[in-house]
């Protein structure tokens, strides 16, 4: 068998090259990485500049000389924040945004070539969610999003569908007690989504009456981000949003087919229950009082 860090140091190498990290000339545009990711995160959307060096993970010197790099070939403006002057904001100029939208091609162009050169790029971009979940854990944030998202109805779709294929009877929507978008939204509720570099991993909802008693509905953590502590973050997110709404009481209900929901629940201080809805595809019942 070979050793396992020697295959993580072949994959480091592997992605380094592939990357173009060590590049002088990024992607062919005069200017190394780095440059270009922190053209790349402004563009995005991103102007704090205390923001940006967090995200990047970069130090307070080096990003100091990126910025100045950028400055001097006209593609980002600097100035002292309109509301705070200890905060910096950057802005692309109209150079700038051209030479974002030229790395956005240059950039999706390297990731559709790469995809084209694997028999099985379902598998590839399997592995890619996996290892990018994994690098990404400290950096992934758990947000409170708007039940009609689109970052949420992707999720609820994935759940919908697991659900489909691990439960014997498979699963309708239309015949569970789906909460409605309302009782999920701040003052009667909550739904959270995990974030992974701008992208969705994970979700909870927060189903609540309006008075003390709520219920906790649709966990759901991407296959690929399993095993990171994520589903107990979610859960861990939505009791504190319960308790800023005055919520004492929650509950939740699960299936026999979800082990490893049951072992979460069990793990984390809740108690099973009877009953107490008539939901035809859940046979466990759980309550927690905070």
């Amino acid at each position: 068998m070979l050793d396992p860090v020697s295959r993580v140091r072949r994959f480091n190498r592997a992605v380094t090259s592939e990357v173009g990290a060590l590049d002088s000339s990024f992607l062919g545009r005069g200017r190394p990485l780095g440059a270009a990711r922190v053209l790349n995160a402004i563009g995005q959307g991103r102007s704090d500049i205390a923001e940006i060096r967090d995200y990047l993970g970069l130090d307070s010197g080096l990003m100091s000389r990126l910025l100045r790099s950028l400055e001097e070939e006209g593609l980002i403006e600097t100035m002292v924040h309109g509301e705070d002057a200890r905060r910096r904001v950057a802005t692309l100029t109209r150079a700038g945004q051209r030479e974002f939208k030229a790395y956005d091609a240059l950039s999706n162009a390297q990731a559709e070539a790469l995809l084209a050169r694997h028999a099985r790029p379902d598998a590839l971009l399997a592995a890619m969610d996996m290892i990018g979940s994994a690098l990404g854990v400290l950096r992934t944030t758990i947000q409170e999003m708007d039940p009609k998202s689109a970052e949420a109805r992707f999720c609820l779709s994935e759940y919908y569908g697991e659900l489909a294929r691990r439960f014997a009877q498979g699963f309708e929507v239309a015949r569970s007690r789906d909460p409605d978008a309302s009782d999920m939204r701040r003052p009667r509720g909550a739904f959270l989504g995990a974030i992974s570099d701008g992208l969705p991993i994970g979700c909870v909802g927060l189903k609540g009456t309006g008075g003390e008693l709520a219920e906790i509905k649709r966990l759901w953590v991407a296959p690929s981000a399993r095993g990171l502590g994520l589903g107990r973050r979610l859960m861990d997110a939505a009791e504190t949003a319960a308790r800023e709404l005055g919520i004492a009481v929650l509950r939740l209900d699960t299936n026999s087919a979800l082990p490893e929901a049951r072992k979460l629940y069990q793990s984390t201080g809740w108690r099973e229950i009877a009953r107490f809805n008539d939901d035809p595809y859940p046979d466990l019942f759980f309550e927690k009082r905070l």
